[in-house]
């Protein structure tokens, strides 16, 4: 009858049992397996070591398996035989197995890798539980899901899905992994999602929704599980399942509770596999300008930038800073009846009756600047283009704008009057630009404090807030606490900020002389145009937000050198003083009352700065200082004739009414006892300067 191969392979490599050991030729390689190790009181681990020496083959390391090398081989192949593709190279493809004598299993991997397979030896229990790690069955999907609210995951359903693609494996279409799916786009259109994010790595994935622009972890999935939503994705997206090593995008519509949304989807590889991130759209939009809740001064200029005929407005800002919403919050306001409206768009984001709008697709030919060529023949009054990204569509953009157009698009720059600088980059010239331009905007979002669970913001003040506020020079209303209708974040929803430049003779006349954006931005404030960081700190104060969302969305960058330097007639204070806080809490204040702030830590550095030639309006100097103190640099000041005439404000902790007469004896011209109070400090601060002729 013969032995099974196994124990002959034992006997090979010096494994023979005490005593007789039969097992027919056909028991299955499991049971034969467990009967032979228990015979010669081996593990598996130690058996898969003799075996691996019988048949001189390597054994394999199945923590170590590279994800590529099993795609190699296909899952109906490597169930059927009972193997695992472990690692590779550009001849070779390393395949674990328990069995070395099976030729179809060689045979049939050669085949589906197209590389030459080089076996290693691994136990039959690992290779089966290695199998259902990288080929999960519909089981494991059931069991990761077995918590789930059924009829939450089945509220989901696709509008759209028509893929063309044949598919390989049934596991995408498999009704465990569609619910996985389709719970993880409810979950998201539930709490308000604008992106989720799924992607894998070496220890596992995750899945992670953006709720308010801030990125908020969701579930961990296994890598296996990440992948195979992935390919449902791409399915429902029509692309292509296949194709794992090239960027691929795709759109779909589904109905979360009878409300259709659109999915923009997008995969790129990786290193560990693919990620995949689906931008939700609402579908509709039903507000105006009115319903963004803008402040007062913003939302009045904005409609005056609206009233013109003709020209361009502009809106910049970063990526998911609600651009396109303001847009179409315009567009409401625009469409009476009366003129007609059409927009080109990559996507069209939300429809809105009564308006044509064009979809971007590049496939087709239709790019921006050939849709607004032709949108030129249809008589529009009003033209949105979704994004000025070439020349070729600014310079079509100008066009209309010249010709009784009014145009309205997105550009990305900085800030308001970064714009101009952007339309130059792409080769528009200076004068078709002042010709055209009737505004710019700016726009950033804030996080809203929760109206559930905000407090009012009194004493005591934690310390983080103290520093802001000693910062911007700004007592916050409200803080952000959080509850369970928030998550726990402090914020739900979010407000938009503006900065509305509106272009005037003034700014238009320096735009075509060449002016840099900080010049065009300090005319633009001068004007009328209230910085993004002023901004959102007055939304601060009136306890629509707080300092610590100020900080984290515009931080420093929230005012541009151009709107830091605006007021670069208006009063130059340089601040010395070796306490930190006091530094922070004189330039908030002096910044704020629009003055210009430089500062020092000591006597020394003070000096310097002063040597090098920048004109000073005014000096606070504090009495006590390391390297140098305030009466030492008061004394060189006054007797030099360069700045002898330098008003000097003292700031000094110290009680002793003798030494501010000999400070204002040698110079001083005024004298403020620590703590600064902020009221107090401006007001004696505006007096030296005005007793200068510094201020007016």
């Amino acid at each position: 009858m013969g032995n099974h191969w196994l124990v002959a392979a034992a006997g090979r490599a010096g494994r023979a049992p005490s005593g007789p050991l039969e097992i027919p030729p056909a028991t299955a390689l499991p049971q034969a397996w467990a009967a032979v190790a228990k015979a010669l009181a081996l593990t598996d681990d130690e058996l898969a070591e003799a075996v691996a020496r019988a048949f001189r083959m390597g054994v394999a390391k199945l923590e170590r398996v590279e994800p590529r090398a099993t795609r190699l081989v296909p899952e109906k192949v490597a169930r059927e035989f009972k193997i695992l593709g472990i690692r590779e190279t550009d001849r070779e493809i390393f395949i674990a197995t328990s069995d070395p004598t099976n030729q179809d299993a060689e045979q049939a991997a050669a085949f589906a890798a197209g590389r030459r397979p080089v076996f290693e030896m691994a136990p039959p229990r690992l290779i089966a539980e290695a199998l259902e790690a990288h080929y999960p069955s519909d089981g494991a999907l059931e069991s990761l899901l077995s918590t789930v609210d059924a009829e939450a995951a089945d509220s989901v359903r696709v509008v759209v899905e028509t893929g063309a693609e044949p598919l390989t494996a049934d596991d995408v279409s498999a009704a465990p992994l569609i619910r996985l799916v389709n719970l993880i786009l409810r979950d998201a259109v539930v709490q308000r999602a604008s992106d989720i994010h799924i992607e894998g790595g070496r220890a596992g994935g995750s899945v992670r929704f953006r709720v308010d622009g801030v990125m908020r972890n969701h579930m961990q999935l296994p890598v296996w599980a990440v992948n195979r939503a992935i390919s449902r994705l791409k399915v429902m997206g029509e692309m292509d399942i296949s194709d794992r090593v090239r960027p691929q995008d795709g759109r779909a519509t589904i109905q979360v509770d009878g409300r259709s949304y659109d999915l923009r989807l997008s995969t790129v590889p990786t290193r560990e596999g693919e990620k995949a991130v689906i931008r939700i759209l609402r579908g509709e939009v039903g507000v105006n300008l009115t319903a963004l809740a803008l402040p007062a001064s913003e939302l009045a200029q904005l409609r005056a930038l609206l009233a013109h005929s003709d020209g361009m407005v502009l809106v910049t800002g970063p990526t998911g800073s609600g651009k396109t919403s303001t847009l179409y919050a315009a567009i409401r306001e625009l469409a009476t009846g009366k003129v007609n409206i059409m927009t080109v768009e990559d996507p069209v984001e939300y429809e809105l009756p009564g308006i044509t709008q064009m979809q971007v697709d590049t496939k087709r030919g239709v790019t921006f600047s050939s849709a607004l060529r032709a949108i030129l023949r249809q008589d529009p009054d009003v033209i949105l283009v979704g994004e000025i990204r070439d020349l070729e569509t600014a310079q079509i953009a100008v066009q209309a704008a010249m010709t009784g157009h009014l145009v309205l698009g997105t550009v990305h720059a900085n800030d308001a009057a970064g714009v101009v600088a952007r339309l130059v980059d792409l080769g528009l010239e200076r004068a078709s630009i002042a010709a055209t331009m009737r505004g710019a905007v700016a726009q950033r979002l804030l996080r809203r404090v929760c109206r559930e669970c905000g407090v009012a913001a009194t004493d005591p003040v934690p310390e983080e807030e103290q520093r802001l506020a000693a910062r911007y020079g700004v007592r916050p209303a409200r803080r952000a606490v959080g509850c369970s209708r928030c998550a726990d974040t402090g914020y739900l929803g979010r407000l938009a900020v503006l900065e509305v430049l509106s272009a005037t003779s003034a700014f238009l006349e320096r735009l075509g002389a060449g002016a840099s954006s900080q010049e065009l931005t300090r005319i633009a404030v001068l004007e009328g145009m209230n910085p993004l960081m002023q901004v959102a700190l007055k939304r601060a104060q009136e306890g629509a937000t707080t300092l610590q969302e100020v900080e984290r969305v515009l931080g420093e960058t929230g005012q541009s050198e151009g709107a830091r330097d605006a007021r670069e007639d208006r009063p130059h204070v340089l601040v010395v003083d070796d306490d930190e806080a006091n530094r922070i809490l004189a330039r908030a204040v002096l910044e704020r009352d629009g003055m210009r702030v430089t500062d020092a830590t000591d006597g020394v550095a003070a000096l310097e700065l002063i040597a090098a030639g920048e004109g000073y309006s005014l000096v606070v100097l504090d009495l006590a200082m390391p390297r140098m103190d305030g009466a030492e640099v008061l004394a060189k000041l006054k007797s030099s004739v360069a700045t002898a005439g330098l008003p000097v404000v003292i700031l000094t902790g110290t009680q002793d009414e003798s030494a501010e007469v000999r400070l204002m004896d040698a110079g001083a011209d005024d004298y403020i006892r620590k703590p600064l109070e902020p009221a107090r400090f401006l007001a004696r601060v505006r007096a030296s300067l005005r007793r200068s002729g510094a201020l007016t």
